[in-house]
């Protein structure tokens, strides 16, 4: 394993640092998420027209730049390093490797590029608070019970009536950037209680009977819309008559997904403690900063361990995404337990609702409901990986056993 970065993986970090050091300072961020679309739609163009952001791990062949899980990873940090506000997530890490996993040949080749090159923004819709659930990161539901089942709940699905195609009604309460996405990936449950299956289904934004809100969340750069199906018309991601894995494929795209979360929540991190190291040095109590303070400067080096064991485990989560979880689970530890503690050492102006600070503590709590919870990500991994599974008895262990017990009695009837 080659850990160090390439050149170009390189060029791309520091051209995306400078274009967001001047785009997406705190200022812009909190103006960005406050428009229709929840993010500035001019700097997502300059990314993806600049760097090609959206397609860097789609096929060249589809007009992508034909990178791997590390390099969205790498470009992920740095966009968690300025909260960015943008589809990114949504778009390149959730719906393009599904539509590259399941989609026709004509799918692919009608939605990808669009992708790639940010014309086109997608979302993808689960029911309810279970998207943790429905990428695998928490827990494994491999007949995708998460979608609500086949009698009610979450989205329905059933074949038109004149044969060419599909109907949905239902909701999905937390779509991320659902009220902005041009495109839908829908998961509904179809073949009623008998034949219950889940699969994945294409809606357009102007789709008669489609309703979109915007709901009301603690993060804002992470917009969540609630969606409802009233009897729309959607196609079916994937050949007809064909029996798709979606709970299968949802999982294979969780794993480099969580492991491109986890680099994103690392960069959050050390952006927050290198505000907080800026202030304290700064800020001055009883004639001296107060970084200067021994007790400041522990709370400080105990962030910066927790900070560079996240980045390590999601490069290396970049790498080998299986471990994923893991790393997840590390970043997400180190986002929250660092942005508490900038709070606290920004002081009294620290606790204000407006200070700068309050934008990583929300990200941190947010993530945290939508990909974990923390142990419940380490259960899952810990399960994965067989740790308390009991361990199978050896033959001379068996046959030891059975000579230690006793005989067993006969039964004698009189």
């Amino acid at each position: 394993m080659d850990a160090a970065f390439t050149a170009e993986q390189d060029e791309i970090r520091r051209t995306l640092r400078e274009i967001l050091a001047k785009r997406c300072g705190p200022d812009e961020v909190k103006a960005a998420v406050r428009t229709a679309a929840g993010y500035d739609r001019e700097l997502w163009q300059q990314l993806s027209r600049q760097l090609g952001l959206p397609g860097l791990a789609v096929a060249e062949e589809y007009g992508g730049a034909g990178c791997g899980p590390a390099d969205l990873a790498l470009a992920c940090e740095e966009t968690g390093r300025a909260l960015l506000p943008s589809p990114l997530l949504a778009t390149a890490v959730l719906c393009a490797p599904l539509i590259a996993a399941l989609g026709t040949a004509a799918q692919r080749s009608a939605l990808l590029p669009p992708l790639a090159s940010g014309g086109l923004t997608a979302a993808l819709a689960v029911p309810g608070p279970v998207l943790a659930t429905a990428l695998a990161l928490t827990g494994e539901d491999c007949a995708g019970g998460w979608s609500g089942g086949g009698r009610a709940g979450g989205v329905q699905a059933r074949p038109d009536a004149a044969g060419d195609g599909w109907r949905l009604y239902g909701e999905a309460a937390q779509v991320l950037d659902g009220h902005s996405a041009s495109l839908l990936l829908v998961a509904a449950h179809t073949g009623g209680f008998a034949r219950s299956r889940t699969l994945l289904f294409l809606v357009r934004e102007d789709a008669p009977g489609l309703v979109r809100s915007r709901q009301t969340v603690l993060d804002e750069t992470r917009p969540q819309a609630r969606i409802q199906l009233r009897d729309v018309p959607a196609e079916l991601l994937g050949a007809a008559g064909e029996e798709a894995d979606v709970p299968g494929a949802l999982a294979a795209a969780g794993r480099p997904a969580s492991a491109v979360l986890a680099a994103e929540a690392a960069g959050a991190a050390g952006q927050a403690l290198a505000r907080t190291v800026e202030y304290v040095r700064q800020r001055e109590q009883f004639g001296r900063a107060i970084g200067s303070f021994q007790a400041v400067k522990h709370r400080l080096a105990d962030l910066y361990v927790q900070v560079q064991a996240a980045r390590s485990a999601a490069y290396y989560a970049a790498w080998d995404p299986d471990q994923g979880g893991l790393a997840l689970a590390q970043a997400l530890e180190a986002l929250r337990l660092t942005a508490g503690e900038a709070i606290q050492l920004h002081g009294g102006i620290g606790f204000t609702w407006e200070h700068d600070a309050h934008l990583y503590f929300k990200r941190a709590a947010s993530d945290e409901l939508l990909f974990g919870p923390v142990h419940r990500l380490r259960a899952h991994a810990a399960d994965r990986a067989g740790l308390f599974a009991p361990a199978p008895a050896s033959a001379p262990a068996l046959a030891a056993a059975s000579a230690a017990a006793p005989p067993a009695q006969e039964k004698v009837t009189v």
